[in-house]
C-alpha cells in the first residue's frame, strides 16, 4: 500500500521566515500553496514544487490548514479581513510576532467568520527551521493544535502553551526579554573592556563561559518566585545594592554609557527600602509588578 498523502498547506507571506516554513513543508512531502504580495518571491518556491497563486483567496481556499507568517498583526488583518465569509472550516495558524491582546482579537474575529484558530511563537531563526534546535509555540484549542500537529512537526519542536490563544505570544515575548537582556548585557560589557583596547573576541572566551554558568541558578529563581521564598545564601538584594554604584561609576569613568543599568540600580534601591534586604535577586521580579498588591497568579 503507498503512503497516505500528507495534508495540504497554504502559506501567506513570503519573507525569510515565511519562505523557510513554506521549504519545510515542502521538504517534508506536504502539497504547498504559496501567495505573497510581491509575486517574484514565489518563483524559488515554484522551482521547489510548490502552487503559486495570485490572490490571499486563493491561497486560502486551496488548504485546510492556513499559515500565515506577516511582519505584523495590522497586515495580517490587512491580508484576511477582506477575506470575510471565505474563512469558514478553515484552519489559521497565525506565526506572526504580535502581543497577546493582538493574538486574543484576532482569535475572536477568526471564530465569527467560522474558522479555527491558533496563534505561534517561532523560536528560531529562519535558517534553523526545520533543523534540531527549532520550535514553535502554539496556543488555542487543544484539539485544533493536535490535529494538524503532525503538519506542523514539519517546522521543528511543537510546543502547547495552552488554550488562551494569547498564550503563545506572551511566551514568545518573556523568551525574548531574556535574549535581549542577554544581550544587552553583554555588549555592555563589551563596551566596558573596550575603553582599554582589550579585544572583544579575547573577552568573550571569559564571559560565555561566566554567563552560562550564571545562568544555571535560573530554576533556583524560578522556584523562588512560585514559591514566594526569596530567602538566599548566594547574594543578597542588601550587597548587590551596595555593589552596583561600582558599575555605574566606572561606565562614567572609562566614557561608556550607563543608560542600561541605570535602572537596576534605582529597582535595587526600592528592594531595600520596602524592606528586602535580605532577599535574593530573585525578589526583583514580584518587585517589577506594576499593579501593587496583585500576587503573581497560583
Amino acid at each position: 500500500m503507498s503512503p497516505s498523502p500528507k495534508p495540504a498547506v497554504s502559506v501567506i507571506g513570503l519573507g525569510m521566515m515565511g519562505t523557510a516554513l513554506a521549504v519545510a513543508f515542502l521538504g517534508a512531502g506536504h502539497p504547498v500553496t504559496v501567495w505573497n504580495r510581491s509575486a517574484a518571491k514565489t518563483g524559488p518556491l515554484a522551482a521547489q514544487g510548490a502552487l503559486p497563486v495570485d490572490t490571499a483567496a486563493e491561497a486560502v481556499a486551496a488548504s485546510p490548514l492556513v499559515v500565515v507568517c506577516l511582519s505584523t498583526y495590522d497586515t495580517v488583518r490587512a491580508v484576511l479581513e477582506p477575506l470575510s465569509g471565505q474563512l469558514a472550516a478553515k484552519t489559521l495558524a497565525i506565526l506572526t510576532n504580535g502581543t497577546p491582546e493582538q493574538a486574543r482579537s484576532l482569535a475572536a474575529w477568526a471564530a465569527e467568520e467560522g474558522a479555527e484558530y491558533l496563534d505561534g511563537g517561532i523560536m528560531a531563526v529562519p535558517q534553523m527551521i526545520a533543523g534540531p534546535h527549532a520550535y514553535v509555540l502554539y496556543s488555542g484549542p487543544r484539539e485544533v493544535f493536535d490535529a494538524h500537529q503532525g503538519t506542523f512537526a514539519a517546522l521543528g519542536g511543537t510546543t502547547y502553551v495552552g488554550a488562551d490563544p494569547g498564550l503563545a505570544a506572551l511566551y514568545d515575548l518573556a523568551l525574548l526579554t531574556g535574549m535581549y537582556g542577554m544581550i544587552t548585557g553583554v555588549m555592555q560589557a563589551y563596551a566596558l573592556v573596550r575603553t582599554e583596547a582589550i579585544a572583544a573576541t579575547e573577552f568573550s572566551e571569559l564571559l560565555v563561559p561566566w554567563v552560562g554558568a550564571m545562568l544555571g541558578a535560573a530554576p533556583a529563581w524560578a522556584a523562588a518566585i512560585d514559591s514566594g521564598r526569596h530567602l538566599t545564601d548566594v547574594s543578597s538584594l542588601a550587597v548587590n545594592q551596595e555593589a552596583f554604584p561600582n558599575l555605574l561609576s566606572t561606565f562614567a569613568a572609562q566614557g561608556v554609557s550607563g543608560e542600561l543599568f541605570a535602572p537596576v540600580q534605582d529597582l535595587l534601591d526600592r528592594a531595600i527600602a520596602e524592606g528586602y534586604a535580605a532577599d535574593g535577586l530573585s525578589r526583583l521580579a514580584d518587585l517589577l509588578r506594576t499593579r501593587p498588591g496583585q500576587p503573581f497568579p497560583a
